[in-house]
């Protein structure tokens, strides 16, 4: 059990809740100026190569603000870019509750580093250049030559000056914004409304069942009871999903490995221009970032090998035919930095019988194909391997279902 690890998590979640709940109550209903700004270029499909794809392209309200096709879901589960046969090598994660991420950190537990904060699943967006890992994140994707595919800051920066909303971006940040001369800082506040926006009510919305059963609006039933009971007990999810009070953000910011296997429709192994390893090609997560650090993190790289982004749990279910059978716009959801997983009770079943299982001959065996055989394929990254908070949890289907019932009530816009 890592007491300092809840401990730190705690404190995190504590420090985040009363961000979200003080900036909260001082907005009003409708966006600020700042955040509308945000919302403006986050929809913005102009702000690409092809002019074909904003931030919404990969980060869909209706699907819990991440990918929302079930044909990509279903398989890679990894996005194409503005251009034509260019792939991403992750699942997108949820923009929703992201923002109360802290600067990436570290503190020392039982004598090795347990980092904390950034955004991206790797944490490559460590908030160190902006303040704010949400802002820092939201400038990768339109220079990316995977995702939107810009050459430059001072293209993103032309094209919001000359959108529709052009006038509404100097009224924010000031007339002198759109000068040629003003472009590194014009860049930073593009990023800076973006995470305004992703941090507004209306993407972190607290308007789940889960949230409303608090208000005294709603009740759950007797499975999400059980489900969240389990969830906080003999499944262990909440040692790294704090689930402290209404507005929990059921994540403690930290990384983790928890041995999930390769998805081999990855179409990331077939890019040899980006990934010339091919289907040798092994995600390091975080450690992998923290070697490109020789300054200060470098020498806690090996030890955070394959660990990847804690994410929220909230709108883990949104839009999920899983979730919402009766929704014909319903879609099939992808789970983990790669998508392996195709259901919750998926990822559910893994997490309880993941060391339980024997192992697939075949390291690239789907998901399908593994539950077929009555087995679970090698981890991605063998090493650091979280073996004490999942994978022998000796719950049985039933309880398993509890909590993806629970999970499910964490879904936003619920009707009381």
């Amino acid at each position: 059990m890592k007491t300092a690890r809840i401990i730190q998590g705690t404190f995190v979640f504590l420090i985040s809740t009363a961000f979200v709940f003080l900036s909260g109550s001082a907005w009003a209903e409708q966006l600020t100026p700042e955040e509308e700004l945000g919302k403006s270029i986050f929809f913005d499909n102009n702000l690409s190569f092809n002019g074909n794809q904003s931030c919404a392209a990969c980060h869909d309200p209706a699907a819990g603000w991440t990918g929302p096709e079930t044909d990509i879901n279903a398989g890679g589960a990894v996005y194409e870019g503005s251009i034509a046969d260019r792939f991403g090598n992750r699942k997108p994660p949820s923009s929703a509750y992201a923002t109360p991420s802290p600067v990436l950190h570290f503190m020392i537990e039982k004598k090795e580093a347990l980092f904390i904060g950034g955004n991206f699943w790797d944490g490559r967006a460590t908030g160190e250049k902006l303040g704010n890992p949400a802002a820092d994140q939201a400038q990768g994707p339109f220079l990316n030559p995977l995702e939107q595919a810009l050459a430059t800051p001072a293209d993103v920066v032309e094209l919001v000056c000359t959108a529709s909303y052009g006038d509404l971006f100097r009224q924010v940040w000031g007339e002198e914004i759109c000068d040629p001369a003003n472009v590194d800082m014009a860049y930073n506040d593009i990023a800076l409304s973006i995470a305004a926006y992703e941090a507004s009510p209306e993407v972190n919305a607290f308007t789940s069942k889960y949230d409303h059963s608090f208000r005294g609006q709603a009740k759950l039933t007797k499975q999400e009871q059980r489900g969240f009971a389990l969830f906080r007990g003999k499944g262990k999810c909440h040692r790294c999903h704090i689930s402290n009070g209404q507005q929990a953000l059921f994540t403690d910011f930290t990384y983790d490995n928890l041995g999930v296997p390769r998805n081999p429709d990855n179409p990331f192994y077939t890019e040899p221009v980006y990934n010339p390893d091919g289907f040798g090609w092994v995600d390091e997560g975080l450690g992998a970032f923290l070697a490109t650090r020789l300054l200060d993190y470098a020498p806690y790289a090996e030890a955070n090998l394959g660990k990847q982004k804690v994410p929220t749990l909230r709108n883990v279910g949104k839009g999920s035919c899983e979730a919402e059978p009766d929704n014909d716009d319903c879609i099939v959801k992808a789970y983990a930095h790669n998508g392996y997983f195709k259901s919750l009770k998926g990822i559910v079943h893994f997490y309880n019988t993941r060391d339980v299982k024997p192992q697939c001959a075949d390291p690239f065996t789907s998901e399908t194909d593994a539950l077929d055989q009555g087995c679970w394929p090698e981890p991605e990254v063998e090493v650091n391997v979280n073996i004490d908070e999942l994978g022998d949890l000796g719950l049985s289907p039933e309880e398993e279902d509890a909590i993806v019932a629970f999970l499910i009530t964490l879904s936003d816009d619920f009707n009381p």
